[in-house]
């Protein structure tokens, strides 16, 4: 799959936990809900940005999912807050890959819209694969989770 161009057709097991956080402004930053929510620690040691095209490191930090869209301005004031989705909240992606088989195991996000099961590297682990089911893979979230690669 590509990377998300519009909010992702998430769903949800149980009760959704939230925090707000702050977007870092380094950069531009265009985020749909759905997007894996991060703290690069080399970039931005206080402030969050979107996964996608980051090479994760020891030390960064998945935060979350986001449970809505925001854009920032390169620059701009670090005031703009997000919503992320964050643990133990089970969230739903659309997926035609995963199966019930690999229940249990590490869910990473290798970009803002394909998940899959492998040892954390430089892609962000979002949590544990609970459940496939109608066309969608529940991950359990491990936020905060820190990188050690």
């Amino acid at each position: 799959m590509a990377p998300l161009t519009a909010d992702a057709p998430l769903r949800f097991k149980g009760e959704v936990k939230t925090e707000k956080f702050i977007l870092d402004t380094s950069g531009a930053q265009i985020i749909y809900k759905g997007c894996g929510i991060i703290l690069d620690a080399d970039v931005d040691s206080t402030n969050v940005h979107t996964a996608e095209g980051v090479a994760m490191v020891t030390g960064d930090v998945f935060i979350g999912i986001a449970a809505e869209a925001k854009q920032v301005a390169a620059g701009a004031l670090e005031r703009t807050e997000i919503e992320c989705m964050v643990w133990p909240t089970i969230v739903g992606f659309k997926n035609a890959v995963l199966t019930n088989t690999s229940l249990g195991k590490v869910v990473s996000m290798s970009d803002t819209a394909t998940l899959s099961v492998a040892a954390v590297g430089a892609y962000p682990r979002i949590g544990k694969l609970f459940k496939v089911e109608d066309g969608y893979a529940y991950v359990q979230l491990d936020s905060p989770f820190v990188q050690t690669v």
